[in-house]
């Protein structure tokens, strides 16, 4: 059930995969939706995933995604609204669509007996292991407009979003071999963004993260509560940037990049599924503020790359809590931070920027956009 006036309609592409509208409160559009009229080839196989026996961590290798599409021009863009010189992934007008990525890194296969079948399967380590990568990858389109990101997105709109990524959590969590399920986007040529229509994905891992499972290790070690206390220290902190009734801002105590935003749920939650319609409404200003803010630091929009960090589907669902981080490589107006030796190669960290003097900066940023939302 849907809240916040939204309506959801499911249908199907050509080749099976599943495509569902999410209309807006407000929406100017009917019910009914073309069908996709295309011939496509069948879908790739499911990729395969092996370990790394150094680290026990899965990589996934899907070739297929070699062959996706690159910054194509506004008039073949394959997320906006079907056209008869561009007949793309949605068949027809769209408030929010989100359909199975046609170039996944994940599934489209959810079990089978190269799958594992439990966490015990993924837990141990061996040399040559490895599994089929089952799981499902989805494409979430914010607008049929061909440029923005969800920072330019209305208020009405980027609720509308929150609810099918809401959504979309409740019902890939509960296909089978799902252990974690994580919206994000990607913004902007300097991440690697391919396509400049505004848009993100959500990946439905058959395994626990390495980070949420070094986040499961902190909290055996800290408590319980260790996000109820972080949250009261950063709240309490100068590098709180923005907070409402619902959720609060932050940039974290240990900052490992130029621009480096959390945010967090007031309250123990440990997914989109389970925040309320008062948390949803909420939030669709504040992250708009947010994202907006940060886009007002220079002259330029800047990339960034948002991860919406959910609790595990099988494990620590009463302590993990949902967790926005939004990370920028951008140090100046003219400068990015690249990751060089001690990062990429060591996974060791140096700050450029003092976490304090970020906040500041970036308050600075949201203080200018907020009559805007």
């Amino acid at each position: 059930m849907l809240t916040g006036g939204i309506t959801k309609h499911v249908s199907t592409l050509a080749d099976g995969r599943e495509l569902i509208y999410f209309d807006d409160a407000n929406t100017t559009l009917t019910p009914e939706r073309k069908l996709d009229g295309r011939t496509l080839d069948p879908r790739p196989q499911t990729a395969t995933m092996r370990q790394d026996i150094l680290t026990g961590e899965w990589i996934s290798i899907a070739s297929a995604r070699q062959n996706r599409v690159f910054l194509p021009p506004a008039d073949q863009d394959p997320l906006a609204p079907a056209s008869p010189g561009n007949p793309s992934e949605v068949p027809d007008q769209y408030d929010v669509a989100v359909f199975e990525n046609r170039s996944p890194s994940f599934g489209p296969a959810l079990d089978g007996p190269e799958a594992p079948h439990s966490l015990d399967d993924l837990t141990s380590i061996g040399f040559g292991r490895s599994f089929e990568s089952i799981g499902r990858t989805e494409v979430v389109c914010f607008s049929p407009a061909t440029e923005g990101s969800f920072g330019t997105q209305t208020p009405s709109r980027a609720r509308t979003v929150i609810e099918a990524w809401a959504d979309r959590t409740a019902a890939l969590s509960a296909l089978p071999g799902i252990q974690q399920v994580f919206p994000f986007e990607n913004r902007g040529e300097q991440i690697g963004v391919t396509l400049h229509h505004p848009h993100g994905q959500i990946y439905a891992y058959p395994y626990v993260t390495p980070r949420t499972t070094r986040l499961l290790d902190s909290i055996s070690q800290v408590g319980p509560d260790l996000f109820e206390r972080l949250l009261e220290r950063e709240r309490a902190s100068e590098r709180l940037v923005l907070s409402g009734e619902h959720w609060s801002a932050y940039v974290p105590f240990a900052a490992r990049w130029p621009i480096e935003i959390h945010m967090l749920p007031h309250r123990q939650i440990p997914d989109f599924a389970a925040t309320n319609e008062a948390e949803r409404d909420e939030l669709s200003k504040l992250y708009l503020k947010l994202l907006r803010g940060v886009d007002a630091l220079y002259d330029t929009p800047t990339p960034y790359i948002a991860a919406w960090h959910q609790a595990p589907v099988n494990v620590g669902r009463d302590e993990v809590r949902l967790m926005l981080q939004v990370t920028s490589p951008r140090r100046a107006a003219d400068k990015l931070k690249f990751l060089a030796g001690s990062e990429s190669a060591m996974g060791a960290f140096i700050g450029d920027v003092l976490p304090e003097k970020s906040a500041e900066f970036i308050k600075e940023g949201i203080n200018r956009v907020s009559d805007t939302v």
